[in-house]
């Protein structure tokens, strides 16, 4: 093999990508050598998806140039980016639940035409080099997060890739999981593939990287050694100001149970079990945190208590009143505070096309005297949380689709602290969110917690859990398999009971 003349396998040199008046990018550095993982960091915002997106053929930079292997390329398509050894992972897995492993893994390519025996073997010469695990004939509807993930990772090796971005790839991931991907990728860099992956979790970024590269307002602010970094450095160039990296956890002022879950059964529309005989309390003043492997049921908890979701079996009681049976408006007729954050934003939280002033409303317009609906209240409170949560928004009527992630969070988290709930129920609040807009949730949910009311947070971050967290109530297959103080757990206790090896029912929190 001929020596290669650089040591990168790829180089962004001055790369600009604008929409309209928007510069996403900013004549922005990155490069990733052969045989090195290196972690991309940045806030909401920042520029990060556009950048792969250029690297991976859906976007074409407006200037600059993209250098593979040394030379320059042209990346115009998601082909092209294949072609040339490039292969992206997305946090949303891009599969046919219905088909197996093998058949989305040669999906698009013209080897389908082999024989199934040729087939296997090219894949499981794959999995034995760089240490991975599938069963090819598995139905991918079949198979766990990590097993879909190993799929796409295959996949894109399938296709001949030697540069793997990776999209948030722990995100939903038990730590054992995640440690076995992590080994995964260790492999990957030994066999002389360059890595690049996205996350927003500091303490996997120093665990799994060799450098890492932050970008800052669509600009790359620097690129450092991992081994020579830490998390406080890592975050003041990320938000490009001193950050003080600290979940606070006021202790519970006498906690009284609020709402009472018994033997709550809830089946999903294909018939298959999402709860199974379930039970568990929320206390006033407290935080209980939910953690489960990703469809252990903790979307169908959410809405079953927010009266969106039918219960087959059991009982929601909220100071003894049951909620089975009841929809939202009954709920609310019955003077029940209650706030529902769901983790779909955009799709159930907010309308995407309407502003700020409109989202309001959707809260309180039944609240309204005769046929014409007065939206100056909305619009007060519209500038009262751009201002109370430092909302980056051109206007408070601009359409909420065109805020980022965080301010959208923002946006939904203030309408519903602002309702002044007794009971709030938050899924995955800090999903996809940087690090600066996640304290700040942080920050409201604990004053929430200091005026009294019972906060439930879902969440996917162990760390974040035992952090914020008093009790953590842990779901594995729909149903509960323990519930832990959050002060004495850890986070391998915490996962293994995700899994269902361990089980913390003898030691639950009281």
């Amino acid at each position: 093999m001929a020596e290669q003349p650089t040591p990168y396998a790829i180089e962004c040199r001055e790369l600009t990508k604008t929409f309209g008046s928007v510069v996403a990018n900013d004549r922005v550095n990155l490069s990733v050598r052969r045989g090195e993982i290196l972690a991309l960091l940045g806030e909401n915002g920042s520029g990060k998806t556009t950048l792969m997106n250029m690297l991976s053929g859906i976007y074409r930079p407006d200037s600059g140039e993209i250098l593979v292997n040394g030379s320059p390329v042209v990346i115009a398509s998601p082909v092209d980016a294949m072609g040339l050894g490039i292969g992206m992972i997305h946090q949303h897995f891009k599969l046919v639940e219905v088909f197996s492993a093998m058949d989305n893994i040669i999906l698009g390519t013209r080897e389908r035409l082999l024989p199934p025996r040729e087939l296997r073997e090219k894949i499981t010469a794959i999995c034995t080099s760089f240490g991975l695990e599938i069963d090819p004939e598995k139905t991918v509807c079949e198979m766990s997060v990590s097993e879909k993930q190993t799929v796409e990772i295959i996949k894109v090796l399938y296709r001949g890739a030697q540069i793997l971005i990776l999209d948030e790839p722990t995100a939903v991931l038990t730590p054992q999981e995640t440690d076995r991907l992590f080994a995964i990728l260790r492999r990957m860099k030994e066999q002389g593939c360059a890595v690049i992956i996205i996350t927003h979790k500091l303490n996997e970024v120093l665990a799994i990287s060799d450098r890492v590269t932050i970008l800052h307002k669509g600009k790359s602010v620097g690129t450092v050694d991992t081994c020579a970094t830490s998390q406080k450095e890592l975050t003041e160039l990320m938000v490009g100001r001193p950050v003080v990296l600290q979940i606070d956890r006021p202790a519970p002022h006498n906690p009284e149970t609020i709402l009472k879950v018994v033997d709550l059964t809830v089946h999903k529309p294909d018939g298959s079990v999402a709860l199974n005989d379930i039970s568990f309390e929320i206390r006033t003043g407290e935080i209980l945190g939910v953690a489960g492997v990703a469809g252990s049921g903790q979307k169908e908890l959410c809405e079953t208590i927010a009266g969106l979701c039918a219960a087959d079996k059991g009982a929601i009681l909220y100071h003894k009143q049951n909620l089975v049976g009841k929809t939202p408006a009954e709920i609310i007729g019955l003077g029940i505070s209650m706030s529902f954050v769901p983790e779909d934003r955009l799709g159930m939280g907010l309308v995407a096309s309407m502003g700020m002033v409109d989202n309001m409303l959707l809260k309180s317009y039944r609240c309204g005297k005769g046929p014409l609906v007065d939206r100056r209240p909305a619009r007060a409170l519209a500038e009262k949380l751009v201002s109370s949560l430092s909302i980056v928004t051109p206007g408070v009527e601009t359409p909420v689709r065109m805020l980022s992630g965080g301010n959208v969070q923002k946006v939904l988290l203030g309408r519903e602290i602002e309702s002044k709930p007794n009971l709030l129920i938050t899924a995955y609040p800090v999903r996809g969110l940087d690090i600066n807009s996640s304290y700040t949730i942080y920050d409201l949910l604990n004053e929430q917690k200091k005026q009294g009311v019972a906060v439930m947070f879902i969440g996917e971050d162990l760390d974040v859990l035992l952090e914020l967290s008093d009790r953590i109530l842990v779901l594995c297959h729909g149903q509960v398999t323990g519930v832990v103080d959050a002060r004495t757990a850890t986070k391998e206790q915490i996962g293994l009971m995700m899994t269902g090896e361990f089980s913390g029912k003898g030691g639950v929190a009281s």
